[in-house]
């Protein structure tokens, strides 16, 4: 297959020799079940990496989102705060405690959540007596979202806060590090993340108790005796030893990697620089981890839409993707209750993500770059 034939992938995994180095160290080491030394190394080094004191392993970055919600107490009857532009995994897990996700609108400069609605939701939810249990964030593609803002709404309503960090290992707000706010946070290092184990997340917390209770859930809330006993229901939700040893490969090359998608960010902020009607959409870039890149295409001043360039780039082996849609546009969620100023919406109609893996080779970004070059000169 010529080179000019292969897909250009979003956001691939990013693999080399030492995650093939560490892994066969630990199918030589013998620990191929569940349990071994590289989980908790992968654990202690995840942990001092964010500056949290604990982190459990566990098989998704969803399994974390759940666990952190039934660690403050989240159940039926309590009603969440949700990001509506979201990955659909952060209001899962609200659902899964048998809570309630309330939908908040983003902030249409980031797309995160927006912290004068989210003030105003909370004081509404306050004065009807609702039992606001959480409000979940969601770091959006990589940037943080305005914790310097959101965390004294938070405390002056008496809520915890969580955080959905999935997209956002690396990244920072005001020089702290995505994953280490509120009561507990969520990792993800699913095989299109900035790092990946395959499979896999993390649960974060400075709260001894919560992850206590977090690791007995995610071993099927067995008790310790010599026969198998259990006091309660548990879940299947810790990462194996063998993707805890990819983990700890990807985590000593995440500097570089982060660096890489960086500069293929700016890749495109260069090509977009002087045209009409198109942004990237997000926070500070050096504070980002670079995720994903996305632009929002206003069509009355671009004089195209997001979805035309993506059918180009397409046409060129080229993945792109809109942006998601929004959680109160769901039919899984219709009829939610929801706080909206109509920002989800508009990114959800008029953005797209473009390839920014750190695997990108030098000739794949300007395959992307040409298409896109291409594109905007026969729009000119």
């Amino acid at each position: 297959m010529l080179a000019e034939d292969r897909t250009v992938l979003l956001s691939g995994p990013d693999i080399g020799p030492l995650e093939q180095e560490f892994v066969l160290a630990a199918l030589r080491s013998g620990w191929v079940a569940p349990a071994g030394p590289d989980l908790d190394l992968f654990e202690r080094e995840i942990a001092a990496r964010v500056g949290v004191p604990h982190a459990v392993a566990l098989s998704s970055g969803t399994a974390a989102l759940h666990l952190a919600l039934l660690g403050i107490g989240a159940g039926p009857g309590d009603v969440v705060v949700v990001p509506t532009l979201t990955f659909v995994a952060t209001a899962n897990a609200v659902v899964y405690t048998g809570a309630t996700p309330v939908f908040a609108d983003c902030d249409p400069a980031t797309g995160n959540l927006d912290p004068d609605l989210l003030a105003g939701l909370l004081a509404e939810l306050s004065a009807e007596g609702a039992r606001v249990r959480a409000v979940l964030t969601a770091d959006l593609y990589g940037s943080c979202a305005d914790y310097g803002r959101i965390l004294p709404v938070c405390d002056r309503h008496g809520v915890p806060l969580i955080e959905d960090a999935a997209e956002a290992l690396g990244a920072t707000h005001r020089g702290r590090a995505a994953g280490s706010f509120g009561r507990a946070a969520a990792l993800s290092f699913n095989g299109n993340k900035i790092m990946t184990t395959s499979g896999g997340g993390m649960l974060l917390t400075g709260d001894a108790e919560l992850a206590g209770r977090a690791r007995h859930l995610a071993g099927q809330a067995r008790l310790p005796a010599e026969h198998y006993e259990h006091a309660e229901i548990g879940y299947n939700y810790r990462l194996s030893n063998l993707l805890a040893a990819l983990g700890r490969a990807q985590l000593r090359r995440l500097d570089e990697m982060i660096e890489r998608r960086r500069a293929v960010r700016d890749g495109y902020a260069k090509v977009f620089a002087d045209v009409e009607g198109v942004r990237l959409p997000g926070g500070d870039d050096l504070a980002a981890n670079c995720w994903l890149t996305c632009i929002a295409v206003d069509p009355e001043r671009a004089g195209w839409q997001a979805r035309e360039l993506a059918a180009h780039l397409a046409a060129r082996n080229v993945e792109t993707r809109p942006v998601f849609k929004p959680m109160h546009l769901q039919p899984v969620f219709a009829g939610a209750r929801t706080a909206l100023s109509g920002a989800a919406e508009r990114l959800f109609r008029e953005g797209l993500a473009l390839p920014s893996g750190s695997a990108l080779g030098d000739d794949q970004v300007r395959r992307v770059l040409d298409g896109i070059t291409e594109f905007l000169d026969g729009r000119r």
